[in-house]
C-alpha cells in the first residue's frame, strides 16, 4: 500500500513523476517553457526529486497574469470540470480538471476519509459549499468513491443542517471550524444536546484554526475534530489530512503532491521542523500541472514515524498565511498567535475580532473578544488577564482589549469567517 511504502520506494516514485511532470509542463504550457528557459534549466537537469528545489516558483500572481487559462496544459475539449478561488483579493484563480484528474481527486479524498476514520457504512453530512468552491464536490466525490452515504446539504441553512443531523443519524460532519461552533450555539438555543447524537467526527478545514479552537469544537459537539488541508490550485481538499489514530500532523499524499518549506523572504528551502511557507509541486496533474507553487500557508514538515504506520510526510496545522501577516508598528504578528494566546484562557470564548487603525502616523490594534456564558465576573478583570497574556507572548501590546457578552460578535453561516478588519489606508 502506497500509504505505508518505505521512504526509498516513495522517493523513487516521486523522482520518476517529477521528471515526467517537468517535461509535460515544458511541452504543453508556454509559461513554464519560458520560466524554465529563464532559469537556465534543461530537462536533463532534473534527474530526481532532490532537484525540485532548482525549479522556479509559481505564484498566485502568475494565475492573475495568465488568467483565465494560460496555465492550462490541455485544450478545452479535454477539460471535464472548472473550479475557482473566491476572487476576494482580485481575479479568481481558475483551475481545471481532466477526467484523469477527477479520478485522482476522488482517490485521494477517499484515502483521506479512511485516514480520518470514516468507513463505507458512515453517513456524512457535507456542509461545505458546492459550486466553484472545491470543498463541496471534493468531499462529495470522495464519500461516493469510499462507498459512504453523503448528504449534500452544502453551506448555510442552519435550521435544516440541525434537522438533518438529528433525523438522519449522521456519523460525520464536514464543514469549516467556525461553522462547527456556530452550529453548536444554534443547537443550544434549540435545546438540542449534540452529545446525544450519533455524530462522532467532524472534518474541519478551509480556514486556519488553533488547537484551543479545536478543543472548543470537540467539547461543544462531543466529537473528534480532524484537520483537513487542501487548496483549489493544487486539487482541492485531499492534499493532506490528520490520521484518527494519532492526530499528530496532517499526512501529505506525497505520491501526488511534493511538499517543501521555504523561508518566505529568501525562498531558501528550510529543514524539517522549521516553520515557513508551504510550497507544493503537483506530480500527477494533467490539466493544470504546477511546479513549486507558493501556497502562502505557514507550517512545518516532519518525517518522523507516525503511530498510525503511514510513512508520508506530515505537515503541522496551518498557523496562518503570508498574506495574512499583520504588521503593526513594524512588528510582525499573525492573528492565529493572538487567538492561541487568548483561548488559552478558559473564560475566553472562541469568537473575536481584530481591528487595525491608524492615528496620525501610529498604528493601533484593538481586540474584541467574547467571554464564555459561564463567566460571571467583571469583564474588566478578564480584559486585564487577556492583556497580560498577550503582552507576555507577543512582541507588541494591544492598544485596547474589550470583552463583550456571548453572541455579540457577528457570526457567519456560509463562507470563511472574517476576524481581521484593517481600517488603515
Amino acid at each position: 500500500m502506497i500509504e505505508t511504502a518505505d521512504r526509498e520506494q516513495l522517493r523513487a516514485l516521486q523522482s520518476e513523476r517529477l521528471r515526467d511532470v517537468v517535461a509535460y509542463a515544458r511541452e504543453n504550457v508556454p509559461f513554464y517553457r519560458e520560466a524554465l528557459d529563464d532559469a537556465g534549466l534543461s530537462l536533463g537537469d532534473i534527474d530526481g526529486i532532490e532537484d525540485c528545489s532548482r525549479l522556479p516558483f509559481t505564484t498566485k500572481n502568475d494565475f492573475r497574469t495568465e488568467y483565465p487559462d494560460g496555465l492550462f496544459a490541455v485544450e478545452w475539449d479535454a477539460v471535464q470540470r472548472i473550479h475557482a478561488s473566491s476572487g476576494t483579493t482580485g481575479r479568481p484563480k481558475i483551475v481545471s480538471y481532466t477526467d484523469e484528474d477527477l479520478g485522482v481527486w476522488r482517490s485521494v479524498m477517499a484515502r483521506s476519509l479512511v485516514t480520518a476514520g470514516v468507513t463505507a457504512d458512515a453517513v456524512v453530512q457535507n456542509a461545505y459549499g458546492y459550486g466553484l468552491f472545491t470543498g463541496g464536490l471534493g468531499f462529495h466525490d470522495g464519500c461516493e468513491e469510499l462507498g459512504a452515504t453523503v448528504i449534500p446539504v452544502g453551506g448555510g441553512n442552519t435550521a435544516r443542517q440541525i434537522e438533518l443531523l438529528v433525523d438522519l443519524d449522521c456519523d460525520v460532519l464536514a464543514c469549516t471550524p467556525s461553522y462547527c461552533l456556530y452550529l453548536s450555539e444554534e443547537m443550544e438555543r434549540r435545546s438540542i444536546d449534540p452529545h446525544e447524537l450519533p455524530l462522532s467526527t467532524v472534518l474541519i478545514g478551509a480556514e486556519p484554526f488553533t488547537d484551543p479552537m479545536r478543543e472548543e469544537i470537540e467539547a461543544a459537539l462531543g466529537v473528534t475534530a480532524i484537520d483537513v488541508y487542501g487548496l483549489s490550485e493544487i486539487i482541492g481538499p485531499g492534499v493532506s489530512i490528520e490520521c484518527a489514530a494519532a492526530q499528530d500532523g496532517l499526512h501529505v499524499w506525497e505520491d501526488h503532491f511534493y511538499p517543501e518549506i521555504i523561508d518566505p523572504e529568501t525562498g531558501e528551502v528550510l529543514p524539517d521542523g522549521e516553520r515557513g511557507e508551504l510550497v507544493i509541486t503537483t506530480l500527477t496533474k494533467e490539466a493544470l500541472p504546477l511546479l513549486r507553487y507558493r501556497t502562502g500557508d505557514i507550517t512545518s514538515l516532519t518525517r518522523e514515524p507516525c503511530a498510525c504506520g503511514r510513512t508520508h510526510v506530515r505537515m503541522d496545522n496551518v498557523a496562518g498565511r503570508t498574506d495574512d501577516l499583520l504588521i503593526v508598528r513594524g512588528v510582525n504578528v499573525y492573528a492565529s498567535q493572538i487567538e492561541a494566546a487568548m483561548l488559552d484562557i478558559r473564560d475566553v470564548a472562541p469568537h473575536y475580532r481584530i481591528d487595525l487603525s491608524r492615528e496620525g502616523a501610529l498604528d493601533r490594534i484593538a481586540i474584541t473578544a467574547e467571554h464564555h456564558e459561564s463567566y460571571e465576573d467583571d469583564p474588566t478583570a478578564l480584559e486585564a488577564r487577556i492583556l497580560d497574556r498577550l503582552d507576555t507572548t507577543l512582541d507588541l501590546t494591544p492598544d485596547a482589549i474589550t470583552v463583550v457578552e456571548p453572541d455579540t460578535i457577528e457570526r457567519t453561516e456560509t463562507g470563511k469567517v472574517q476576524r481581521v478588519f484593517d481600517h488603515r489606508d
